[in-house]
């Protein structure tokens, strides 16, 4: 019984963080062109991408908001293929909101809402891995007020206080047999953490622009979790399992170094780059505190291992015409999973993204930002060794979006 709960806490040291978990999906317009955005300008999405930014917009007022719907899909194959499982995803619909008033011509400050950390995934009934994962859902909504000033013609700055709601809910089966089958154990808890956002933005001739940005490190710590568990009444009457405890853990969420430079090819067209920088290694291990322990239940520490990773990012931008903008871009994101304990809770992998996308003006001050991306995760074949769960895992997902903007 011991070995049991020992494999039940180690899984779930994994369903609470995954490469998967970052969402990058903080503006329409940005999305288009491969989730570009820290060495220029495309409004208000400034404040998340380069709050440095923000004093360089030439508008008085300004509102965007925007919702992607993500249609993903992810496939499991055991030794030799097989066997094979699939998951059930609900869709999910990460959104943001930004809004920004410049106060005078070098000093401007804003107000963004969005959601970079978030995984929605369900494996159907009875899978081979059910006693790692059957299903995860993981929320966390940013809020940032930001400040931004123009210190010259070539050099401006900003930054944001970013505070973020953090909630989790995993599912997964236990290897012990009840009335209804396996048992199950449901872990939930929330926390608010708080971080800062701040970047730099260069001004260095009239086509060419650069940006610096830092997201810090947020060390989500749950004090208030419940752990509930749907065991046989029999080991809980006599003590092996509790039914329900609280537990506390401290969930490290990875600081991000941005670098970006655009340039204006000519009138119409404009290219970016970007090169994001995460700081994954902090996430080495992850400890649960039980309130409530038994000869069966202890608390456990349990390693990752993460290694730091770089997602390479192009895209392109073109004036078709006053009323219509195109974009396409691309960009490789690279896992950063430790072989020896992958787990199918968001499956990992080196992944490759294409969008596109449009901006529609009907009229003065109004536009209709659209993207579509697809992401494609290359094959990888990984094992989780505590529990001597190894296959093959197939990845991918598209992403439509739409967003509006409003200025004055």
């Amino acid at each position: 019984m011991r070995t049991i709960i020992t494999l039940l806490m180690v899984a779930f040291t994994a369903s609470l963080m995954a490469e998967g978990y970052q969402v990058n999906l903080q503006g329409q317009k940005n999305t288009g062109m491969g989730h570009t955005g820290t060495g220029f300008l495309l409004g208000p999405s400034i404040i998340h991408f380069n709050p440095g930014g923000l004093a360089l917009y030439d508008k008085k007022m300004s509102f965007n908001a925007g919702v992607s719907t993500i249609f993903s899909n992810n496939i499991f194959q055991g030794a030799e293929g097989l066997y094979e499982a699939q998951t059930e995803n609900p869709i999910g619909t990460p959104f943001y909101f930004y809004g920004s008033y410049k106060i005078n011509d070098d000093l401007a400050v804003g107000l963004g809402v969005n959601t970079p950390y978030g995984n929605s995934l369900k494996w159907e009934d009875d899978w081979a891995g059910r006693y790692l994962i059957n299903s995860i859902s993981m929320r966390s909504i940013h809020i940032q007020p930001t400040v931004s000033y123009k210190i010259n013609d070539w050099l401006s700055a900003g930054v944001g206080m970013t505070v973020a709601l953090n909630s989790v809910e995993l599912n997964k089966s236990i290897p012990i047999t009840g009335p209804n089958g396996d048992s199950e154990i449901d872990l939930e808890g929330s926390t608010t953490t708080f971080g800062v956002n701040a970047g730099l933005m260069f001004t260095l001739t009239e086509q060419l622009s650069a940006g610096i940005s830092y997201r810090s490190q947020m060390k989500a710590k749950v004090t208030g979790g419940t752990a509930t568990l749907d065991v046989p009444e029999a080991l809980i009457a006599n003590g092996t399992f509790p039914d329900e405890t609280g537990f506390s853990a401290t969930l490290p969420l990875p600081n991000n170094i941005n670098f970006g430079v655009a340039y204006k090819v000519t009138e119409k067209l404009l290219v970016a780059l970007d090169i994001n920088y995460v700081q994954w290694s902090v996430y080495d291990s992850l400890v649960f505190d039980f309130e409530d322990n038994t000869p069966a239940f202890q608390d456990s520490r349990n390693p990752r291992e993460y290694s730091n990773t770089m997602i390479y990012r192009l895209g392109a931008q073109y004036d078709l015409m006053d009323e219509l903008t195109l974009r396409a871009g691309a960009y490789y994101d690279a896992t950063p999973t430790n072989d020896e304990y992958y787990t199918p809770e968001t499956p990992g992998a080196n992944k490759i993204g294409l969008s596109g996308g449009a901006t529609i003006r009907p009229f003065e001050n109004f536009e209709i930002d659209l993207s579509m991306l697809y992401i494609h995760g290359q094959k990888r074949e990984a094992e989780y060794v505590p529990d001597n769960f190894k296959g093959t895992y197939y990845t991918n997902a598209f992403i439509p979006g739409i967003g509006l903007t409003y200025s004055f």
